[in-house]
């Protein structure tokens, strides 16, 4: 990983249980790529860890970027020049540990891009990723560390029966999700289609649904609301990226509001459903996170008519107070003066 400048260095060792991605330059020349052991495969696996480090896959990426999965992963694949191009330089390299609860390693993987550079290249640059998971557990998606990191999914789940929130009741896989349009704008065959809300995204879809004078008020105002709202609408959003679900007060209820048409109506169905996400940055000025603090889902309802457009939004506002430096403690000065300090005046 790059130290000070954005070269490589490869004397920065990984921290264990620390989950970390990186990107650096590698000084190559094709004449010499044979000799670099930083573009080898043979580099990376050959490690002085206990373990032994397999190898998952082999990816091949061509110079337009196109890359290819290799059939077989035992072949060991080392730089060698041809046609005035060295090929299989190492372009990225991602490991992932298993390790047991007390903290013994017992399983290492990589998996490896490869790619090719040509006689002009004085450089080239490299990504190295490596992830920790628990044995017999499964990986849990993050959306950010802790932060919440724009474009990935608002994690979501339910609260259990017992308080507080336990790791195997609550979906940990779950997000946020609003109605998915189709391209006929058809709401009954878009009945069923979600797509996830992506954290720092305003979103709006819809569909339009066509009834008939025979079609009941009530077995239609539950199908609206199971479109709008999908089958299982979660209770609670993951105020950071990385919230566990032990940790009951990383999460934050959501909040239902009601809004309906002044005109009396013997029938009241919902038409939108809008999410509102507050979030604010949380933490240092250098490097603010993202933080969830409210969720509010607003339904709406109007008197039924023949066609009916459906809507669904979200929207992220931004509430954080202007920043401010500070410290979480004031500084105190605690001097001790010897007693025969002031001796003979005193």
């Amino acid at each position: 990983s790059p130290v000070v400048s954005s070269l490589c260095s490869d004397a920065n060792p990984a921290g264990f249980l620390v989950n970390q991605a990186t990107k650096c330059i590698r000084s190559v020349s094709v004449g010499k790529c044979g000799n670099i052991q930083a573009v080898s495969m043979l580099f990376y696996i050959n490690s002085s860890i206990l373990v032994n480090i397999t190898v998952q896959s082999v990816v091949i990426q061509s110079l337009n970027g196109m890359r290819t999965l290799l059939n077989s992963k035992d072949v060991l694949r080392h730089p060698m020049i041809l046609d005035e191009m060295c090929m299989n330089v190492v372009l990225g390299v991602s490991y992932h540990i298993t390790y047991t609860d007390a903290g013994e390693i017992i399983e290492a993987a990589a998996s490896f891009v490869l790619g090719a550079i040509n006689k002009e290249a004085l450089s080239v640059q490299q990504s190295f990723e490596i992830s920790f998971t628990q044995v017999n557990t499964k990986p849990v998606p993050l959306s950010g560390n802790p932060g919440y990191v724009a474009g990935l999914p608002v994690r979501a789940g339910f609260k259990p029966q017992k308080y507080p929130f336990p790791i195997a009741s609550t979906n940990t896989y779950g997000q946020l999700t609003i109605l998915q349009s189709t391209s006929n704008q058809d709401c009954l065959a878009a009945q069923g289609g979600r797509t996830p809300v992506l954290f720092g995204y305003n979103m709006i879809s819809g569909c339009k649904l066509r009834i008939t004078a025979a079609v009941k008020c009530q077995p239609l105002t539950q199908a609206l609301l199971d479109l709008l709202k999908g089958q299982s609408f979660p209770e609670y959003v993951a105020s950071f990226g990385n919230s566990q679900a032990e940790n009951v007060h990383d999460w934050v209820p959501i909040i239902h509001l009601q809004n309906s048409e002044q005109v009396k109506s013997p029938c009241q169905i919902p038409v939108s459903l809008e999410i509102e996400v507050k979030w604010t940055k949380y933490g240092s000025l250098v490097n603010p996170q993202a933080r969830i603090v409210n969720v509010t889902l607003i339904s709406s309802s109007k008197r039924r008519e023949r066609t009916i457009p459906i809507l669904s939004s979200v929207v992220f506002t931004d509430i954080s107070s202007p920043a401010e430096p500070g410290y979480k403690a004031w500084p105190t000065i605690n001097a001790k003066l010897p007693f025969d300090f002031f001796f003979p005046f005193v």
